[in-house]
């Protein structure tokens, strides 16, 4: 991959400190950091996402935040088109290009690569979600079983972002997903050096992932996802509408889930995100783990790896 732009790439469990550590990096080195957060791309949701205050956004520039209405699906193919450039053009600017978030299908995606699909048209997808929204997404799926069965057979009606972007790549090219699936992939654009932040102490990680909920509940988080709820045009099938946290406070507004059963069932799929996320890492491949945010040992690891 010589040749390549070179990324930084931080990531880890959620409550693990990515975002902190970026900080740190920030009053270090002249950083540009590019969000792999698949709710932080969404406007309108900002506590629960943990998104960067407008004050941290004005002190060091980020990217791929606030860029889509949660209408509108955002996926790792999406990503991938978006964050090479941005890592290109930082790079060519003379300054650091780091990755943070821990949505790791998108850095995965973003390492090693993925099919070469045609791009996304706001048009189709508009047609779409507005199909979905008069006739559902049900209806919807059995047009994908008629066009690309065996795509059919892997996504399910209760997943719109996959099944619009499948009936978006058949629309565009009158060939189906899987066709372009079976493809080589695109080779990567970019080169990665990942830091992952790995807590040993679960139990530890736990208790800061209940006390951050609590946290952004009693800085008016229900008031955030009321005004999505409010909005009419939204559903919990909508991938921003799924996501932890969201998921659960839409339930408890549309009388669903009590409050204390919301904040309950928020904070256990918090957890079970991080427990997943703790698993791609066991597997990850030229991840550099620290058990902790470390500024210090994080500045020798960029040093050492040519990052600067």
């Amino acid at each position: 991959m010589a040749g390549l732009p070179r990324a930084l790439v931080i990531t880890g469990p959620t409550a693990s400190g990515k975002s902190a550590l970026a900080k740190q990096l920030a009053a270090e080195l002249p950083i540009e950091i590019i969000s792999a957060d698949s709710a932080q791309v969404y406007r309108g949701m900002d506590l629960g996402t943990a998104k960067p205050s407008i004050a941290e956004q004005q002190a060091t520039t980020h990217h791929l935040i606030d860029i889509r209405d949660p209408a509108q699906p955002y996926s790792a193919w999406d990503f991938c088109q978006a964050a090479p450039p941005l890592i290109a053009d930082i790079r060519n600017r003379g300054r650091i290009p780091v990755v943070v978030g821990g949505t790791l299908l998108y850095l995965k995606a973003l390492k090693e690569g993925i099919n070469d699909l045609p791009e996304a048209d706001p048009q189709v997808r508009q047609q779409i979600l507005d199909q979905a929204k008069d006739k559902g997404w049900a209806q919807l799926h059995k047009e994908l079983e008629r066009v690309d069965p065996q795509a059919a057979k892997r996504i399910q009606a209760g997943d719109p972002q996959r099944l619009q972007r499948a009936l978006e790549v058949f629309r565009l090219t009158g060939k189906p997903l899987s066709h372009w699936q079976a493809q080589p992939a695109q080779p990567p654009q970019v080169e990665v050096v990942e830091i992952g932040i790995v807590p040993p102490d679960r139990a530890a990680l736990h208790e800061q992932i209940a006390a951050r909920f609590h946290h952004i509940l009693a800085q008016g988080f229900l008031d955030e996802v009321r005004q999505l709820y409010r909005r009419g045009d939204l559903s919990p099938e909508l991938p921003a509408i799924k996501a932890v946290g969201y998921r659960q406070a839409w339930a408890h507004l549309a009388g669903e889930l009590t409050y204390d059963e919301m904040a309950a069932k928020a904070i256990a799929a918090t957890r079970q995100l991080a427990k997943r996320q703790y698993t791609w890492l066991r597997s990850w491949q030229g991840l550099n783990e620290l058990p902790v945010s470390n500024l210090g040992e994080t500045l020798k690891f960029i040093q050492s790896n040519g990052i600067l």
